[in-house]
């Protein structure tokens, strides 16, 4: 909020420098004031509006400077981010073991292309990417390609820290989710034991 406050002081600062220096230059043709001023008054009147100029200029350059470091901010959050989800989604298409082939189609389907788009980008056949499809949700654990897109956008919402301290320290982030149980093996029936 302090921010707006100062410009616009510097932009009220400016409009009357620059007010006052156009109806100085008005006044000699059409003749605003009766009464001349003192030459002391003048000069620091001049004085005054052309350092609320200056000064007017001098943050505006800041604050270009600043537009300037703020997109360059952005933009690397937005790679580091970018970068982020690619391993993101490399490290779940392995932890579910999809194949080569269904990876390439998991990544088409996560971007929103339809089974055909998909099934021409490949050179497959659609029947061929929906087998494939099916044998992603099913390792995946979900039911359809809205659940496979919210899995991912879950994760980077949720942890969005992670991607804040990957960018502020360059450190790895630590597994998005935890390990899954140990599977403990059921006894065998009664039946089998004898």
């Amino acid at each position: 909020m302090r921010r707006v406050w100062v410009i616009v002081v510097i932009v009220v600062v400016q409009v009357l420098s620059a007010f006052f220096f156009v109806s100085d230059i008005l006044s000699s043709y059409v003749g605003f004031w009766t009464e001349p001023l003192s030459w002391e008054v003048r000069e620091l009147l001049e004085l005054a509006a052309a350092g609320g100029l200056a000064i007017g200029v001098g943050f505006g350059g800041l604050a270009l400077w600043r537009a300037h470091r703020d997109r360059a901010r952005a933009e690397e959050r937005l790679r580091v981010a970018s970068g982020a989800f690619m391993e993101l989604l490399n490290e779940r298409f392995t932890q579910w073991g999809l194949t080569r082939a269904e990876a390439d189609v998991a990544l088409f389907a996560i971007k929103g292309l339809s089974t055909a788009e998909i099934a021409a980008l490949r050179g497959t056949s659609e029947g061929t990417v929906k087998a494939q499809t099916n044998a992603i949700y099913r390792k995946a654990g979900v039911t359809g390609r809205p659940q496979l897109l919210s899995l991912f956008i879950d994760e980077l919402i949720g942890e969005d820290n992670i991607v804040r301290a990957k960018l502020v320290t360059g450190a790895e982030p630590a597994p998005l989710l935890p390990s899954p149980p140990p599977v403990e093996e059921e006894p065998a029936p009664a039946s089998r034991r004898a």
